[in-house]
């Protein structure tokens, strides 16, 4: 069968029913987990229920995850709707954390982590470096690691105001988080230099290995849970040119828990001359295998609702995603 052009994820936008949620999560701060779970149960049945692309999208990751590792449900079954539905409350409840966290007012004992040496290795020599992230989890209880450790101080790049606009509302809850946001749509010579001072001075940058950027930029099409999918590059020319440490960075849920889990990818990201491509795509597979290695773990915590492994169309000029909320 042919793949069909999937329409770039930043037209979709993020509908993160924000409203919804600050109402929920009044909820949650009056009455407690249980009452805003049954207040929020219907809230997702409905955003499941008028959502077809991201249901589909869901069932689509979901059957893949299953077909590839088995991770989703017993051996020989298919994930359905049902599956698909506990997905979307996976997310919602996700959405919560992520206020809780920035708030202050989530259990931090509950987070372990996982890996941290080579950050404080670099904490401890005044260094930074570039995290590559992905859509998995609640990356926010990174907060729990900046109380025990004052100095960290994370720069993330996002490439749509859709995503901006989210996290505005998680710095409403806390003003004096170390977490700063940097919308950018190209990535420029000012850009580079702006990254660059704040390695310099022991600041780390996150940038999402698993969306491709708004701006139609280089890719590499990569193996990812049985089928080939766009992943950006531009992690790893970001750590080349700023000659830093790549370090994973992913969240799971794991019981009534969260894992924050590092890992070291490379400690120089060498891009030969006359093979950049190919050392490109190399790191955007090792990054997808170890993508697929956390997903294993918390099957309903990666939260792209688009059809991830159709290439992507264009995205919109800046212009028109400024204009089209």
């Amino acid at each position: 069968m042919v793949m069909q052009s999937s329409r770039h994820w930043a037209r979709i936008g993020e509908s993160s029913f924000v409203l919804g949620m600050w109402l929920l999560y009044g909820v949650h701060r009056v009455l407690g987990r249980l009452p805003f779970r049954l207040c929020l149960y219907p809230v997702v049945v409905w955003y499941w229920a008028t959502r077809p692309l991201a249901r589909r999208s869901s069932l689509e990751y979901l059957a893949r995850l299953q077909a590839a590792h088995g991770s989703v449900c017993a051996p020989g079954v298919q994930p359905g709707l049902r599956h698909s539905l506990r997905h979307f409350l996976s997310f919602a409840e996700t959405i919560l954390d992520k206020m809780l966290a920035v708030s202050g007012r989530y259990r931090f004992e509950d987070v372990r982590f996982s890996g941290l040496e080579p950050v404080q290795a670099l904490m401890a020599r005044g260094k930074g470096g570039v995290f590559v992230t992905a859509h998995v989890g609640c990356l926010e209880l990174c907060r729990a690691l900046a109380d025990r450790s004052p100095g960290l101080h994370l720069n993330v790049l996002v490439h749509t105001r859709h995503a901006e606009r989210f996290n505005a509302m998680l710095r409403r809850l806390d003003p004096r988080s170390g977490v700063q946001l940097l919308q950018v749509s190209e990535f420029d010579a000012s850009t580079a230099a702006l990254l660059a001072q704040k390695l310099k001075v022991g600041e780390f940058v996150a940038i999402a290995g698993d969306r491709v950027p708004v701006t139609r930029s280089k890719i590499a099409r990569v193996p990812f849970l049985g089928h080939e999918a766009d992943f950006p590059v531009g992690p790893y020319v970001l750590a080349a040119l700023l000659q830093c440490p790549l370090i994973l960075l992913g969240c799971v849920r794991e019981g009534r828990a969260h894992t924050v889990n590092f890992e070291l990818l490379a400690e120089h990201v060498v891009l030969p001359r006359g093979e950049r491509d190919a050392a490109l795509a190399a790191y955007a597979a090792e990054f997808a295998q170890r993508l697929e290695r956390l997903l294993q773990r918390a099957p309903y915590e990666w939260f792209n609702f688009f059809s991830f492994w159709a290439p992507m169309q264009p995205a919109p000029p800046v212009h028109e995603q400024r204009t089209a909320h």
